[in-house]
């Protein structure tokens, strides 16, 4: 006896901290269903304790009790995860777009572990590591059999120690032995259309008719930050107008998209949330909004969603941007991270959901249907919908515009006599954005003058 309660002591202990929380939600049950929470974690512990016991194979503990976190998890929505210890620190990294490193993009093309770029002023790339370059040893180990998992894990270290890296440049035959000291590396989530000579991006799509173009790819902490720095740069160069690309943007941070937001308008309500067991929070505007008379289109599609979703949509609520491309993917609720184990794991659970400033849904639920309200749908006469070929060719199209390449290299040419490929949907966005310009009330001098007078559908406490 004394044994098998040594086996379950842990997951007693799970159990006993889970019914800490059951307590508030007792007093508001018949006395029926208290009764049940109990019998309920006592199922849990008993099962466990089975098989640990009499499973015809020894398990891992921690094995299985993950994995009883994760059924949990499972049965509520696609959102809600276990972020285990050998996840968290990864997790992190994703969160605040910065980890120690060397600077690289990298992918496994036909087997072989290549760099798709470095990013810009990084250890990478002052190290002269180039797009394309086959990295064939990390640290004396062949990357033959890697997987991009174990090449991260190897690239990725203590900030000021070094990775000595075989590198195989395209069109050589002699092999390079490269060291290369790791870094705190900041990852990009602000991008233009092309890179200027000294490999910056270039956030003008057509500066002779002043068209600003900022590419969002993630709202992590720093996100509004860079957008005001491009803002800023795109000022000075006299911008008439401005496109904001979310596309594939997966979203990120909640406070990230409201600093966003508030970057173009100055009063109103941005987003609100309402849970269950939450109260409604409101994030209302405030008058700092140093580019809210720029003209703006907002460019979403079908992979925009989360905090992309919020800023789209707060944007067309005040009819402070158009919005061109396709209808977003739909994912409205607010998922809250909990540490575990004192940091080592967390939870990350849905606890609410995010409104409109109109207060309109933009959650799709599992049985939503196209008739239904959710997500953000473009404005009349500005939806167009790529097919899966198009999308597949704007991808590669992209790719390829991203590369950092040595200073004066060429852009690749279509080969075999292909047309160019052309961004229908940018192409639209651009088209809208010249009709807001030249409309009543947009300016032509810059964003030095303001004379649109923006006022919001969802006033101010």
């Amino acid at each position: 006896m004394v044994r098998r309660f040594s086996r379950i002591l842990p997951v007693l202990v799970l159990c006993l901290h889970q019914l800490a929380y059951a307590d508030a939600a007792e007093k508001h049950a018949p006395p029926m269903e208290q009764e049940n929470y109990y019998e309920l974690y006592k199922l849990v512990v008993d099962t466990v304790d089975q098989v640990e016991r009499n499973y015809v194979t020894e398990v891992d503990r921690r094995e299985l009790i993950e994995a009883a976190v994760r059924g949990v998890l499972a049965r509520l929505d696609p959102y809600s995860t276990y972020i285990g210890p050998k996840e968290i620190e990864r997790f992190r990294a994703a969160i605040e777009s910065e980890f120690a490193g060397i600077g690289i993009q990298i992918a496994l093309d036909e087997g072989d572990l290549k760099i798709l770029s470095p990013i810009h002023g990084t250890p990478a790339y002052k190290a002269g590591l180039l797009a394309g370059d086959r990295i064939l040893e990390i640290d004396g180990k062949s990357t033959d059999d890697f997987t991009i998992d174990d090449a991260v894990e190897r690239l990725k270290g203590k900030e000021g120690t070094a990775v000595v890296l075989t590198i195989l440049h395209p069109h050589k035959d002699d092999k390079v032995t490269v060291s290369v000291k790791r870094e705190r590396i900041h990852v990009e989530t602000v991008l233009g259309d092309r890179r200027g000579d000294d490999g910056r991006w270039d956030f003008f799509l057509d500066r002779a008719e002043g068209i600003g173009y900022l590419r969002v790819t993630a709202f992590s902490r720093d996100t509004a930050a860079e957008m005001k720095s491009a803002l800023e740069k795109l000022r000075a160069g006299n911008v008439r107008g401005l496109v904001l690309d979310l596309r594939f943007n997966p979203g990120g941070l909640l406070t990230a998209a409201v600093e966003a937001s508030n970057l173009f308008i100055a009063e109103g309500r941005i987003v609100s949330t309402k849970g269950r067991n939450s109260p409604e929070r409101i994030w209302n505007a405030k008058k700092t909004a140093k580019f809210a008379d720029v003209p703006l289109v907002v460019l979403v599609n079908r992979f925009s969603a989360s905090a992309s979703e919020i800023v789209a949509a707060c944007l067309q609520d005040h009819h402070r941007a158009g919005v061109v491309g396709e209808r977003t993917w739909g994912k409205g609720s607010v998922q809250n991270v909990i540490e575990m184990e004192e940091g080592r794991s967390a939870l990350k659970l849905t606890t609410a959901a995010y409104l409109r400033p109109s207060g309109k849904n933009i959650h799709r639920f599992p049985d939503a249907k196209e008739t239904d309200e959710w997500g953000v749908t473009p404005d009349e006469g500005y939806l167009l919908k790529l097919d899966e070929d198009e999308l597949y060719k704007l991808l590669a199209y992209r790719r390829d515009r991203d590369i950092l390449r040595t200073p004066g290299a060429a852009e690749p040419k279509n080969g075999n006599g292909a047309k160019p490929f052309v961004d229908r949907q940018l192409e639209l966005a651009v088209k809208k954005l010249k009709e807001e310009i030249k409309g009543p009330g947009a300016r032509d001098q810059g964003l030095g003058e303001s004379v649109l007078y923006l006022k919001s559908l969802v006033p101010s406490p």
